[in-house]
């Protein structure tokens, strides 16, 4: 059974930093294809960041791009995202997800229906 276990969230100020976790029990973590969510109150979920197995290749919001730096540990099954120059704009729950196994998200990486796995979230606060 596949899970993904997000930590690191937290209550910071705005300009702050904060390091988010994911520890996945994915037998196959190294040919995943991995990504980061937000979802803020009455808001739909959205992309963050992506990392590709093939080619660890990375992708990123324009919303966060230059302040967010998305990772992998293949041998510690982690994935991380690095959140710098944290703004209120930037609360939110965040989930990280993966692919199955193998599978190419190709210029899809930014859809929710990409992925088939999810963690339970971690809340991210910032104060102004």
């Amino acid at each position: 059974q596949v899970q993904l276990v997000e930590s690191g969230g937290g209550l910071v100020q705005a300009g702050g930093s904060l390091r988010l976790s994911c520890a996945a029990s994915i037998r196959t973590f190294s040919t995943t294809d991995m990504g980061w969510f937000r979802q803020a109150p009455g808001k739909a979920r959205e992309f963050v960041a992506a990392i590709k197995w093939r080619d660890d290749n990375t992708y990123y919001a324009d919303s966060v791009k230059g302040r967010f730096a998305i990772s992998r540990d293949n041998a510690k099954n982690t994935l991380f995202l690095q959140m710098n120059s944290l703004a209120p704009e930037d609360t939110a729950i965040y989930y990280c997800a993966g692919t199955r196994e193998g599978y190419n998200s190709g210029n899809y990486y930014y859809a929710p229906s990409t992925y088939d796995y999810w963690g339970q979230g971690t809340q991210v606060t910032v104060s102004s």
